[in-house]
């Protein structure tokens, strides 16, 4: 069995699941197919902007986004088929407009994964549609791992089965989520639990790169990183690959492909549990919002593990990752995704005991296995027109938080 997972892009529109279509009816004919899919591009920030909002102008924002879909449907879909797909995305909206405001962002998944199950079945092939909301369990491995394996397991005969990623259950009837960009950890959780062969994960680009191409005009793909690498490159922030995929993935040696649905002939990037060899690509990853928060013991007493653990604990309480971390005798500075209400809530907790420091508006820039002492083009170049705050490096991560001057 094989797991397939595509994108947003890759089902942004009919042409695009067409092609998503084709790479699934072939695979099919190899084995059986896991299908784990994103909601199309763009769909869960207008369903985030829907969750905050009620009644009419809920209506008025689903409007635009429910228009999107029936084109997508009436391009793939003819005759009674077509009536009978949007009757069923009919329903999806409609609940839409009730249900509550921070389970509205679950509904992209939903509704992209019954359009391409019900294509794939269309075309001949024995589908099952899954939901994900009742058989992922959300911080309940013994229970998912049961679940998956029953819904697969009873339906010997389908050939494809498709399910959304991204959401899940929290074990009690209420919908949850795996955080932004999770369908990569959807389709690694499927992949475990039914042992999968192989796990792929489709996109727009060739492969793993070693900058974000729409950043970086030179980049070139890595053709195989091992788990640990991979690990680390997410942990940076490397978008291509959720942080929380490589562990289950890890723990059952299945080996992850990211390869091109627009040139699928092309040869991929495979993440395993080989050991890098050779000499390793220089990986530059940014993140953009960052904010930079120092704090300093007011009774002047050293940044010791006492209150080394006071801060962390009120960060993690607060759900606050550090995305850089650097300590001093006196000063323990933390880089965090910007985040205007957690910044609040984190001062107030700590301000009795510290004098907190913090700067907005900030990138952090990681270069990951740097050629030489020397900085390369790619990092003179971005870093043009920046002042640095703060830099720290290890012998194989350098990390810079900038401003913009």
């Amino acid at each position: 069995m094989q797991v397939l997972k595509f994108g947003g892009s890759s089902v942004a529109n009919a042409t695009r699941i067409s092609r998503v279509l084709d790479i699934v009816e072939q695979k099919a004919r190899e084995d059986r197919v896991i299908v784990i899919c994103s909601a199309i591009s763009g769909c869960t920030d207008q369903l985030i902007a829907m969750g905050q909002v009620e009644g009419e102008r809920r209506e008025s924002l689903l409007a635009p986004l429910k228009q999107q879909h029936y084109d997508i449907v009436t391009r793939l879909f003819t005759g009674v088929e077509r009536n009978a797909v949007k009757a069923e995305l009919d329903i999806l909206f409609e609940e839409l407009l009730t249900v509550p405001g921070d389970e509205c962002q679950t509904y992209g998944e939903l509704i992209s994964t019954r359009i391409i199950a019900r294509k794939l079945a269309c075309e001949g092939l024995s589908t099952l549609w899954i939901d994900s909301r009742s058989v992922v369990i959300k911080d309940n491995e013994a229970r998912t791992y049961s679940k998956i394996a029953s819904a697969v397991g009873s339906h010997r005969e389908v050939r494809v089965f498709v399910a959304p990623g991204f959401i899940a259950g929290d074990g009690y009837g209420h919908v949850t989520n795996l955080g932004r960009g999770g369908s990569d950890y959807s389709a690694a959780i499927f992949a475990n639990c039914l042992n999968a062969s192989e796990v792929t994960i489709w996109k727009d680009v060739d492969g793993l790169l070693n900058a974000d191409p729409k950043r970086f005009p030179q980049t070139v793909k890595i053709p195989h990183i091992s788990y640990p690498e991979a690990i680390e490159l997410a942990f940076y922030g490397a978008t291509v690959i959720h942080p929380k995929t490589m562990k289950p993935l890890q723990n059952k040696n299945i080996a992850l492909h990211v390869r091109s649905f627009i040139h699928p002939e092309n040869e991929p990037t495979v993440i395993d549990g080989r050991p890098d060899s050779g000499p390793s690509v220089p990986s530059y990853i940014v993140k953009d919002r960052q904010t930079l928060v120092s704090f300093s013991p007011r009774d002047y007493s050293f940044m010791n593990e006492h209150n080394l653990k006071t801060i962390f604990a009120a960060c993690d309480s607060l759900r606050i990752h550090a995305n850089m971390i650097q300590t001093s005798a006196l000063m323990l500075s933390l880089c965090i995704d910007s985040d205007e209400n957690r910044l609040s809530a984190l001062i107030d907790c700590l301000r009795e005991q510290f004098s907190i420091k913090y700067n907005e508006g900030l990138q952090l820039f990681t270069v990951r296995h740097r050629a030489g002492e020397q900085p390369s083009e790619i990092e003179t170049e971005f870093m043009k027109g920046k002042k640095v705050i703060v830099k720290q490096g290890s012998r194989s991560t350098l990390q810079f938080v900038l401003k913009t001057v």
